[in-house]
């Protein structure tokens, strides 16, 4: 909860003057020598204003520019921007995209299921097939290696520039599978009917980037084919079936309890698989699922101590929050399961009829050693004859005296029975229990479409460039066999991934302003699309955060404290919403506060909502003006000219011979041609041609300016640019590329300095909220830390003189951070004095002088090593006397997808080892672990889950922070003050340079202040207490359940109902005589 904690106005003004009364009135005090004078630093600021005001009008022709807008002012059409129209229009958009895909998978699914009707089984077929990973490898002697094959392979940006085939697929089998069983082949075999559709749906529809089947057997089959590569470990850990579109397509919502023994039998490698097949299972569950975990022996112990009696949702952090609770399982006593199914019972009751949970399938997992009696009685008093609840009974171990009950209880309850034996064993039996749910849903024949949250994959193919989110729109494929129609037998699942910047190419962004955006959410309330959300560590980093892609709406729109827009958006409503936001920009160091209008409606036929946001003010217009479509195309098609790269003004995707058009080349096309098939939007293009046009006289201008030789000779200026409403931006190089100070700016790598899909550069962004005709200055922060020895200085253009006015352009310029410095100092040695002697300059010893911008970051000082450095930690005490006098404001932010170090070490393992008997017997017990589970892929999974937890390590987890912006009062222009130090007084002065947002202060350098605190800008952690983190878990926000729920059918055969494993008799008696050992220990 947010407290005020501000102090009542009249006492602050009290407060404030006995303060000051103290200060400027402490005769005999160390260190009140005259003030400085006010006057002089007046004059400095006066003339480093004028002067660099003068450099960044000239070269950036900011007066030029204004002028020629000015010409046009008689014959441009200014309009109010009808945000229920554009969201509108929006949510059709994206309707029609999300549409196109589902046809797509739909055509798959039938293709699918028809193949498998006409196929018949053989379980000696034998059949080559492109395998992803063997394509083209070749033996010793330079042969095909079997399953691999010359396999034609060519670049193809429209998939990130990876090397495709578009005429063939490839299948990818689990490295813990065998390539050639007869399952996998005999799928292989029928599922090659899907090539003609892949290659058809693509032709179709040339936006379409990946499609797939998913089987219920393992493999997956990939289109367009791409060659899979290994990691370090030489393992393909990838398995369809365990990733979230194959797990929602196959099976409907569910309510889930895990029943866990803890008894003393359940020691050592056994609890150590149990945690594992907990862990597992949770992996299976998704958004729309809920569940809990009770550990049971003679009592009954909720894994969670504060979520007694309760279900809560599946979402990525719940589950993370249960995994960590796993280590924490010990076994001892005896098990009593009766108890601990009738609590499972008593919580899955209640949750159906509160209507808490998922209101659909129902299941307990029980993951133990034994059970000594079938609890009929239990099964009797709960769940029959109705059988609502399945049961999931998952033996750990190599005995099978109890399997016969186990196996009853799933047979009884409309489960399936599973026998563990190894942790390489788990995910494969985990797997079997989705397949049974899925049954009712296949004898219903219900193809439901479901659609993923956003999330970056890069596990297919390796590494990515950089965070590519997407969503998958996917379907169940079914057996239509009519001798297995009531086994309700799910073949598998297909998909296509529909990249979330597909999506943003459908918005309007000239429409939406300068600050405003589009963004869309799930019927969890997660984001889809949102300019603030970060899914990266750290910006350029391909490690995503753990919880990104169940961000919830609430933590980033966090000034809705009542959750209305959410609970709007979640429900899929249309209406208006408004609050006043702060809007972090510059790497969360810089907060630009304004009021928002919100409009939203719901996507048909998909489970998203999308809304859009406009900033009241200059936001809310836009207007057009016209020129000749000769004149327009001219100008746009000069080389100075650029369009912003993730803005749609034509949709070349659509069809495949537009690949290769650039934008302009796709405008001309498009205003010149008859029938030129290409989809875009005239509006804005008419709009672009009108900035092509009226910005065109400012290269001749620049280009005059660079050809002169007396004009720039020390090269301290090195760039002019300007960009418009309509994405079009404009440079001019004073110096030659290799010599620029800063060569990421405008570039690619300079994300928030360029025209993006979702926001105005940074540059445009902060120009528009200063007063016009003023000049804001800035040195860019770079993500690695370093300065980068510029200045920027950029202004807005508007067209009107008032506040509706929209902002038509940007202009600025780059500048040596060492040639404006030069000017300061220059400036700063003027004076009044008649005979030239001043006394008083920022060479003296006795004062320090700092150039700040109302951010309160410094450009100059003596000291460069400060320089971007907040003033605050520099002058903490000269910081805290601005914040107290009103010349700076603090303004509290919150950031819900931050990250925070933790140590996390393993002490109680290392004490167990300091025990030199208990170090053989782990080591020997290690060595039999590793050999009864040995495969390349448990190997690798075994190698690193001990390392990460066995080793100490400091890691980034996620975590909920608070952290300060500020900004200056705009209607104080100069103030003076005193600070005491400890019985030494310092004055300091502290000065605007008109028509810019910087400030000079001037601060005595008579005391030393160092005891006083610095002002930082470092983000507090906020701590939970125990009461208030398990309220946050139980809290359950507003969410919209799926249309469809499938949880049993009367048709279903219950009798295929599990089976058990064995242990292989060669490696039983290996190391059968090292377990005895050990056991007798």
């Amino acid at each position: 909860m947010q407290q005020d904690r501000r102090i009542p106005r009249k006492h602050a003004h009290c407060l404030l003057l006995c303060v000051m009364s103290a200060f400027w009135t402490a005769p005999g005090v160390r260190g009140s020598q005259p003030e400085i004078p006010l006057s002089v630093v007046k004059l400095w600021a006066s003339a480093f204003g004028g002067e660099i005001k003068s450099i960044a009008s000239k070269y950036s022709g900011s007066q030029l520019l204004q002028k020629k807008y000015k010409e046009h002012e008689k014959s441009v059409r200014i309009e109010e921007i009808d945000g229920a129209k554009v969201v509108k229009n929006v949510a059709q958009n994206m309707e029609e995209i999300f549409r196109k895909k589902a046809e797509a998978t739909r055509r798959l699914v039938e293709a699918a299921e028809e193949a498998h009707l006409q196929h018949e089984e053989n379980p000696d077929l034998q059949y080559e097939y492109f395998n992803a990973v063997l394509i083209n490898e070749v033996d010793e002697d330079g042969n095909s290696v079997e399953l691999g094959g010359e396999f034609l392979l060519e670049p193809n940006d429209h998939f990130s520039n990876l090397s495709v085939n578009l005429s063939l697929s490839v299948v990818q089998v689990p490295t813990n599978m065998y390539n050639k069983d007869p399952d996998i082949v005999n799928g292989v075999y029928w599922s090659e009917a899907l090539n003609k559709v892949f290659v058809d749906n693509f032709r179709r529809d040339p936006t379409l980037i990946w499609q797939y089947f998913g089987s219920a057997k393992g493999f997956f089959r990939q289109y367009p084919g791409v060659k899979w590569h290994p990691d370090e470990h030489g393992v393909i850990a990838f398995d369809c079936r365990n990733r979230k579109w194959y797990i929602q397509a196959a099976t409907s919502p569910k309510d889930v309890v895990i029943l866990v023994d803890v008894s003393g039998s359940m020691k050592g490698l056994r609890l150590t698989i149990a945690r594992q097949t907990v862990a597992s299972i949770l992996d299976t569950l998704g958004d729309d699922d809920f569940f809990n975990i009770i550990a049971y022996n003679q009592e009954i112990r909720y894994v969670e101590s504060c979520l007694n009696g309760t279900l809560v949702q599946a979402d990525s952090t719940n589950k993370d929050h249960f995994k960590e609770h796993l280590d924490k399982l010990f076994a001892k006593g005896i098990g009593l399961l009766g108890n601990a199914l009738s609590e499972a019972f008593t919580i899955l009751n209640e949750i159906n009829q509160t209507g808490r949970g998922s209101s659909c399938s129902q299941a307990i997992m029980l993951i133990t050693d034994g059970a000594t009696e079938m609890y009929d009685d239990v099964f009797a008093k709960y769940n029959w004859p109705e059988r609502k609840v399945r049961i999931f009974p998952y033996l750990i171990g190599r005995e099978s005296a109890f399997a016969d009950n186990l196996k009853w209880m799933a047979c009884a309850n409309k489960g399936y029975f599973s026998q563990i034996s190894t942790l390489a064993d788990v995910q494969e039996n985990v797997m079997r229990y989705l397949h049974v749910m899925s049954r009712p849903k296949v004898i219903d024949h219900e193809h439901d479409t479901v659609w993923t949250e956003a999330y970056v994959d890069s596990a297919q193919l390796g590494e990515t460039k950089g965070p590519n989110p997407i969503t998958t729109v996917a379907m169940p494929v079914f057996s239509t066999k009519n001798e297995t129609k009531n086994q309700g037998i799910l073949l598998g699942v297909v998909g296509t991934d529909i990249p979330i910047q597909e999506l943003m190419k459908t918005i309007p962004k000239h429409k939406l302003g300068i600050h405003g955006y589009a963004f869309a959410i799930t019927n969890n309330g997660y984001i889809l699309t949102h300019p603030d959300l970060r899914p990266l560590y750290q910006e350029g980093q391909k490690r995503k955060k753990p919880s990104y892609s169940s961000v919830d709406l609430s933590e980033v729109e966090w000034e809705d404290t009542e959750d209305v827009l959410r609970t709007a958006m979640v429900n899929r409503r249309t209406g208006t919403f408004s609050m006043e936001v702060k809007r972090t920009v510059d790497k969360g160091k810089r907060v630009l506060t304004m009021h928002n209008d919100y409009y939203y409606t719901d996507i048909k036929g998909t489970p998203f909502s999308v809304g859009v946001a406009l900033s009241r003010g200059h936001g809310k217009y836009f207007f057009k003006g016209n020129v000749s479509l000769e004149a327009g195309l001219h100008d746009l098609e000069q080389p100075d000219v650029a369009l912003a790269d993730e803005w749609t003004y034509c949709n070349t995707d659509e069809h495949h011979d537009h690949r290769h058009l650039t934008q302009v080349q796709a405008i001309k096309l498009y205003m010149t041609s008859r029938k030129p098939h290409l989809k875009c939007d005239r509006e804005l293009i008419q709009q672009v041609l009108f900035d092509a046009v009226v910005t065109a006289p400012l290269e001749a201008y620049w280009t005059g300016l660079a050809l002169n030789k007396s004009e720039n000779s020390d090269k301290g200026v090195e760039i002019a640019f300007l960009g418009t409403r309509t994405g079009l931006s404009r440079t001019n190089l004073f110096v030659v590329p290799e010599q620029l100070t800063n060569q990421d700016f405008l570039t690619a790598e300079d994300r928030e300095g360029v025209f993006n899909a979702d926001h105005f550069p940074l540059w445009y962004k902060r120009a528009a909220e200063q007063v016009p005709g003023t000049f804001v200055y800035s040195i860019p922060f770079s993500s690695g830390g370093e300065n980068k020895s510029v200045v920027l200085a950029s202004t807005a253009i508007q067209l009107l003189d008032d506040r509706k006015s929209p902002i038509v352009a940007a202009v600025g310029i780059q500048m040596k951070l060492e040639f404006f410095q030069r000017k300061f100092w220059t400036a700063s040695r003027q004076c009044n004095a008649l005979d030239g002697k001043c006394t008083i300059s920022c060479d003296n010893e006795d004062i320090k002088c700092y150039l700040i911008d109302n951010n309160g970051f410094i450009l100059v000082s003596e000291d460069t090593s400060q320089t971007n450095h907040f003033f605050g930690a520099v002058e903490g005490a000269v910081m805290n006397k601005l914040l107290l006098m009103g010349s700076f404001k603090k303004i509290n932010l919150y950031d819900y997808q931050a990250l925070c170090k933790e140590f996390a070490g393993s002490s109680d393992s290392a004490r167990t080892l300091l025990d030199p008997f208990t170090t053989v017997k782990w080591l020997l017990t290690e060595l039999v672990i590793f050999l009864l589970e040995f495969n390349l892929y448990s190997w690798w999974n075994w190698d690193s889950t001990v390392k990460a937890q066995r080793a100490q390590r400091t890691m980034m987890v996620p975590c909920d922070t608070e952290y300060p912006a500020f900004v200056s009062e705009r209607t104080i222009k100069e103030t003076t003050g005193n600070i005491d130090c400890n019985g030494c007084i310092r004055t300091f002065v502290i000065q605007q340079i008109p028509s810019s947002n910087l400030f000079m202060v001037v601060v005595e350098n008579k005391c030393d202040c160092g005891s006083a605190p610095p002002v930082t800008m470092q983000p507090i952690e906020i701590i939970y207490n125990e009461s208030l983190k398990c309220d946050r878990l139980k809290f359950q926000k507003d969410r919209k359940r799926p249309k469809s729920c499938h949880p049993f059918h009367p048709e279903e055969n219950a009798m295929e109902c599990g089976s058990a494993n064995s242990l292989s008799f060669p490696m039983v008696a290996i190391l059968f005589p090292v377990l005895s050992f050990l056991v007798s220990r």
